[in-house]
């Protein structure tokens, strides 16, 4: 299951791109899964574990991936560690959902990620509450993301 923690967290890893950069394993591009994320996400394909083809950027490095995806690869290989998911734009959302279906794992967030009309199960692990679409977990987030401000 997701969970979800809204604002300041500590042991969260807020700068993933730096984390990704001084942790990165070339064999995670080997994995479909991760390839289908930087295809949908970045509009990339992997060539191998140490190039990627962009169709904006030419032949980049996988510490050129765009924050959203180098998230989601550290989402899926490190699931003991909480990140920052707000590094991640709302097309990785549905990515994230699907990690979640495979192993629990927590993230972070100082926004409402759009997670899309269907049902899902999150839960906040600021109330400990468990929401189960869009309008309940937007309420959840507004009241905590609140909290945290004040």
């Amino acid at each position: 299951m997701l969970r979800v923690w809204f604002g300041q967290k500590d042991n969260a890893i807020y700068n993933t791109s730096v984390f990704f950069k001084n942790r990165y394993d070339p064999k995670w591009l080997e994995n479909d899964q991760v390839k289908q994320m930087i295809l949908d996400v970045d509009k990339s394909e992997v060539i191998n574990s140490q190039s990627i083809s962009s169709p904006i950027l030419g032949i980049i490095p996988p510490e050129k991936l765009s924050g959203g995806v180098k998230t989601l690869i550290l989402m899926k290989f490190l699931p003991g560690k909480i990140f920052n998911a707000s590094n991640c734009g709302d097309n990785c959302a549905p990515w994230i959902l699907r990690l979640a279906e495979d192993r629990d794992f927590t993230i972070n967030l100082y926004h409402i990620m759009d997670f899309g009309r269907g049902d899902f199960k999150i839960k906040v692990m600021n109330s400990g509450k468990v929401v189960n679409n869009m309008t309940e977990f937007l309420d959840a987030g507004v009241k905590h993301l609140r909290e945290n401000n004040t």
